[in-house]
């Protein structure tokens, strides 16, 4: 189908945006290899933040309360619905369903939590806390969620929505994947 007139003007701007766009983030330098923007260094240096901060928040939550962030938010769950089961559990945190119920296994073998199975349906098994883990959640440093997920929960829905555009854009940039990655929580190896 040939192009009208007004069309070949629109697609030749829309290939130059993009050819700069790309040229923000990757500039040749003098040797022939690419380098980074400064504006690239900057979200770089802004990753490395987040990432260093939720990992010291980690650490102090082990080193006051002796279990892991990931299990801590588990706790807190716990706590916000008795009763809850391993799959509702692995919906509140955003994990698959094995890491929910190997976060209780640990929970469990500390004495933190119990599991019961219902009365009218033997198949599920609800999970409560015990006094021990209500100890442990009182003591513990906040946000027990950790601090990247309470930061994303304060944050407006339409800059959620803008950052889950830019982070999935950086994704299909990144040259290695790992989608099941997204369903293990940061403060677990």
């Amino acid at each position: 189908m040939p192009r009208t007139t007004s069309e070949a003007p629109r697609r030749k701007r829309a290939l130059s945006k993009a050819t700069q766009i790309g040229a923000a983030i990757r500039t040749p330098s003098p040797s022939g290899k690419t380098r980074r923007s400064p504006t690239a260094t900057t979200v770089l240096r802004q990753f490395r933040e987040l990432f260093r901060v939720s990992q010291q928040h980690f650490q102090r939550i082990e080193s006051n309360c002796g279990v892991s962030g990931a299990q801590l938010w588990a706790l807190s769950e716990v706590s916000e619905v008795p009763g809850i089961t391993v799959s509702q559990l692995a919906r509140a945190m955003s994990t698959h369903l094995s890491t929910s119920s190997n976060l209780l296994d640990k929970l469990e073998a500390q004495g933190f939590v119990r599991r019961e199975r219902a009365n009218d349906d033997q198949r599920i098994v609800r999970i409560h806390l015990t006094g021990d883990g209500l100890r442990v959640l009182k003591k513990a440093p906040h946000p027990v969620e950790g601090v990247i997920p309470d930061a994303l929960a304060r944050m407006p829905e339409k800059t959620l929505r803008s950052l889950q555009r830019d982070l999935a854009q950086l994704l299909g940039f990144a040259s290695l994947r790992n989608p099941k990655a997204a369903l293990k929580p940061l403060a677990e190896p």
